[in-house]
């Protein structure tokens, strides 16, 4: 794939991904195109040799993976990681507000939000719908689960004019509950959000029977198009590159890569609020199926200390403006490779062994590495990293591409370094030998 056809479909994915939901749905149609089979985890599994299988919990994780060979215990897996959630603002179940003439929408911060860029946008709907609907076959009632994206700009939160906030300019804060309700319309005119549910969902999907909206799982999200920018665009500006830029990328490595070695990408839900659920990677989902891959405790410790996890996710660049935010040692720039982290207190869980394989990896495709530590008199984040490594116990590292304004509406990464990053983890995913002992 060459490098402008690369950053096409990562726009385009950007795009059809304004919700964890989504995203997932958009790489599982990617991956039923290059001939993965879907795998359901209540259903008995028949995994051949030389096949390719996907399988999703909660539509909002994912775990895809090949098997040109089935000795797992002697092979391990190259895996690559990230997450599919970004912060944002999702509707509390009684949604509707209204006041002083206008109808509103009531929201939660989801994670670290910057929330003063949610300001002065158009925004959007789009998430999970479950209802209940007449089965068209047996004719009894069914419970069933949609996706539903409104796409046009509907809602906004207007900022306060600086005539009413004289001191704005000196710093301010966003109160979540008073501050940030989204105005959808004035209330001259009628609102029903679960009428307004039904008719999305009756205009997606025509073919169903609609009866009652039960319960949602909505955000709101910005719908200014992901663009290619800068005097020589060698920029990447949009929504939710934290994490979907690594999401695709380890799609596309896995797609790209020969099927010699056992490969498999994880994506999964909540890592912003912290990976504890049924479908984060603090959860069970990539130790079960694993499992089900290597049927003894004896055949799963080996087959794990045999495989590596880079565990993707975007890292701060050196902002110009605020150099004093970093340590100058390690200090990213961004296209100029992707950026080692690295935690004496295992925030990240990169060490010495990790580090090295993926510097040999990349210096086989001549792309550049970088390093990041936080400042010593700083907090550092931390990623699915560590808790992948502390689940199963697979050696990991923690990489990530260099960022701008990570936790805003709208970020900003190198149109350079996701698609060396994609060459780079293609060629890890053929990797015979990691470590010899």
């Amino acid at each position: 794939m060459e490098h402008s056809q690369f950053n096409d479909g990562l726009l385009s994915f950007l795009q059809a991904s304004p919700t964890p939901f989504h995203a997932t749905s958009t790489m599982c149609n990617l991956l039923k195109k290059e001939g993965f089979i879907e795998l359901f985890e209540e259903d008995d599994w028949v995994v051949e040799e030389g096949g390719k299988y996907f399988v999703t919990r909660n539509d909002s994780s994912l775990i895809a993976f090949t098997t040109p060979q089935l000795n797992f215990s002697q092979t391990g897996w190259r895996m690559v990681g990230a997450h599919t959630d970004s912060p944002c603002l999702k509707l509390k179940p009684n949604a509707h507000v209204k006041r002083f003439g206008y109808h509103q929408l009531g929201v939660e911060v989801y994670g670290g939000v910057l929330l003063h860029t949610w300001l002065d946008r158009d925004l959007s709907i789009a998430g999970r719908v479950t209802f209940k609907t007449t089965n068209a076959q047996s004719k009894e009632k069914d419970i069933v689960s949609r996706l539903v994206d409104f796409k046009d700009p509907i809602a906004v939160v207007p900022n306060l004019a600086i005539h009413l906030n004289r001191d704005v300019n000196k710093g301010f804060s966003v109160n979540p509950q008073e501050e940030i309700l989204p105005i959808l319309c004035g209330a001259d005119n009628e609102f029903d959000l679960h009428a307004l549910l039904k008719t999305q969902l009756l205009s997606q999907y025509p073919e169903l029977s609609v009866e009652a909206i039960l319960d949602f799982e909505l955000s709101l999200y910005d719908t200014q198009p992901a663009a290619l920018i800068g005097l020589h665009k060698e920029y990447i500006c949009s929504a939710r590159l934290d994490n979907l830029l690594s999401c695709y990328v380890g799609l596309q490595s896995l797609l790209a890569a020969p099927s010699t070695r056992p490969s498999l990408l994880i994506c999964t839900d909540h890592e912003e609020i912290g990976s504890l659920s049924a479908c984060g990677a603090n959860g069970p989902f990539l130790d079960d199926v694993l499992r089900r891959l290597t049927p003894t405790p004896e055949q799963f410790v080996q087959a794990v200390q045999r495989s590596m996890l880079v565990s993707a996710d975007n890292a701060h660049a050196l902002h110009p403006n605020y150099a004093s935010k970093h340590d100058q040692n390690h200090a990213p720039a961004i296209n100029k490779g992707a950026v080692i982290k690295i935690n004496a207190n295992q925030r990240y869980a990169t060490n010495s062994e990790t580090s090295s394989i993926y510097r040999d990896v990349a210096a086989e495709e001549n792309y550049e590495v970088q390093s990041f530590v936080v400042r010593s008199d700083m907090g550092c984040g931390s990623t699915i990293g560590p808790i992948t490594s502390g689940e199963i116990g697979v050696p990991t590292i923690d990489i990530g591409l260099p960022t701008f304004g990570m936790h805003s509406i709208r970020e900003l990464a190198g149109s350079h370094d996701a698609y060396g990053l994609f060459k780079v983890l293609a060629r890890f995913n053929q990797r015979e030998k990691l470590i010899t002992r």
